[in-house]
């Protein structure tokens, strides 16, 4: 039976990847999707949800989700990764579909009622639609199957401050609530994201075998790379977002610790996500005091790249339709 899930995104050129990866594996019910602030402005995120569902010739709710931190101010868009537009500047005619009238929140209370036990909830941007939503829903841990987070830094320092990864960064005090809610949740974090690479081969053959969205990931590849070639020095790009439906769905490819989660809210480590393994002990039982997750802490790198390439180029991949306006 497929996994149903709802995907909490921030789109994002691998977020768009991950949608597309979403939509082609036969294996993930695609319920629908919440968007957040992140990569993008919320109102640009739904925008561009509705307009990859939109090319992709899929029709599922779209919830617009939470438009700022909890607490801290929101930090600028990073237009030099994304492009101002979320995918690369792409300059895409607006949708024709529109966000369902229920926000975020209020769409995985919803759903999750109706199918109690069954949904994962696969987030990857900003936690703040989580975090929303268990505020208004005591009882929603109790309801989700899991919850997979594409989000954090263990071993490997950050991306946006030497310790923090951006999407916990973003919203520090909304990852806490998540990541120590309690329910069944695996973090995916840039322990394993930075060892996998999408190639302008692989990505070339990917854009060939998806007649819909192939072109739009093409695009947004080209910008998302240039970055990648020009800061880091990379032929590629890591497809974070990916990583965390590769996880969902082949887990065996990951190499996952037991353990507990706290994310630093203010100072110098804000956004920072600490780890303390399970059974471990240490001097203060405040590190060892929070719900038991599990940890992505290695990867089988060439297996989840090619895992990604096979479900993309499959003959029961997104079928052709004419091209859009």
């Amino acid at each position: 039976m497929p996994i149903p899930i709802i995907f909490d995104t921030d789109p994002g050129i691998d977020d768009a990847q991950a949608l597309a990866l979403i939509l082609a594996d036969p294996g993930i019910e695609l319920l629908g999707v919440t968007t957040t602030f992140g990569n993008v402005s919320v109102d640009t995120a739904t925008r561009n949800a509705l307009l990859l569902l939109e090319h992709a010739g899929v029709d599922v709710p779209v919830a617009r989700g939470i438009g700022k931190p909890l607490r801290k101010e929101p930090l600028p868009v990073p237009a030099h990764i994304h492009g101002a537009d979320g995918l690369g500047n792409q300059n895409l005619a607006e949708p024709r579909r529109r966000a369902i009238e229920q926000n975020a929140a209020e769409f995985i209370i919803e759903q999750t009622r109706l199918r109690p036990g069954e949904i994962t909830l696969v987030a990857v941007g900003p936690l703040g639609n989580l975090a929303q939503a268990l505020a208004l829903d005591p009882h929603l841990a109790g309801r989700v199957a899991r919850v997979v987070v594409m989000g954090g830094s263990i071993r490997e320092g950050g991306n946006v401050t030497p310790l923090a990864e951006a999407n916990i960064y973003s919203d520090p005090h909304a990852a806490q609530r998540v990541l120590t809610a309690g329910w069944p949740l695996t973090l995916v974090g840039l322990d394993v994201t930075h060892r996998t690479l999408i190639d302008p081969p692989r990505m070339a053959r990917i854009a060939h075998a998806q007649p819909r969205l192939g072109p739009v990931l093409a695009r947004a590849f080209e910008f998302y790379a240039g970055f990648y070639r020009t800061f880091l020095g990379r032929d590629g790009c890591c497809p974070h977002d990916s990583c965390a439906v590769a996880w969902l769905r082949r887990p065996e490819l990951f190499r996952s610790v037991r353990g507990h989660l706290n994310v630093v809210t203010e100072g110098i480590a804000e956004g920072q996500t600490v780890f303390a393994e399970a059974g471990r002990e240490f001097v203060s039982e405040r590190w060892s005091g929070t719900p038991p997750v599990d940890v992505c802490l290695g990867v089988d790198a060439a297996a989840v790249e090619d895992w990604m390439e096979a479900v993309l180029t499959a003959d029961n991949a997104i079928p052709p339709a004419p091209a859009l306006a």
